[in-house]
C-alpha cells in the first residue's frame, strides 16, 4: 500500500486511481477529470488534476468532493501551486493532496499554497520529507496557511 505525508504523520493511502476505462467509481477510487464530470452523484468523491486542465470546472461542487488530488509529473511545472490557491480561495476545505514529482525542498512551499497531504513519487523518502517540513517557523509574505504578512501579525 503506498504511503503519504497528511497533516503532518505518515499514513498508508487507501485511496487508488480509477480505471481510465471505468465510468463509476468504487469507493476509495480517484477520478480524472473527465470521469469526474461525468458523475451525476459528485458527494464525496475524489478528482485529480493534471497540468493544464483549469481547476475552475470544480468550483461549483468543492463541498462535494473529499478528496482533491493535483499531479505533478514534473518538479518544474508549477502549475499546481496556482491550482491548489485557487481551490482554497474558493472554500475547499477537504484533503488537497500533492502528488507525484516534487522535491522535499518544494514541500515547505506547498503547504503555503494550501496542500495538506503529499504523495511523492518515492514514497522512501518520506521521513526526510516529513522533517523538512519544519524547516521554517516563521514566514514573512502572506499565504493561504497565514493570511496576514509578518508585520501585520507584529505587536
Amino acid at each position: 500500500m503506498p504511503r503519504l505525508i497528511k497533516h503532518g504523520s505518515i499514513i498508508d493511502d487507501a485511496w487508488q486511481l480509477m480505471d481510465p476505462d471505468c465510468t463509476v467509481p468504487a469507493p476509495d477510487q480517484i477520478c480524472n477529470l473527465d470521469q469526474w464530470l461525468q458523475l451525476g452523484d459528485k458527494n464525496g468523491s475524489a478528482v485529480q488534476l493534471e497540468p493544464g486542465q483549469d481547476p475552475s470546472c470544480l468550483f461549483g461542487a468543492l463541498e462535494d468532493i473529499d478528496l482533491l488530488v493535483i499531479n505533478f509529473p514534473i518538479f518544474t511545472d508549477g502549475r499546481g501551486f496556482s491550482y491548489a490557491r485557487d481551490a482554497r480561495e474558493h472554500g475547499y476545505q477537504g484533503e488537497l493532496r500533492a502528488s507525484g514529482h516534487f522535491i522535499r525542498d518544494q514541500l515547505t512551499y506547498l503547504q503555503r499554497c494550501g496542500f495538506d497531504a503529499f504523495q511523492m513519487a518515492d514514497d522512501s523518502h518520506l521521513d526526510a520529507a516529513l522533517t523538512s517540513l519544519m524547516d521554517f517557523t516563521e514566514h514573512y509574505q502572506a499565504a493561504i496557511d497565514q493570511p496576514l504578512p509578518l508585520f501585520r501579525r507584529r505587536s
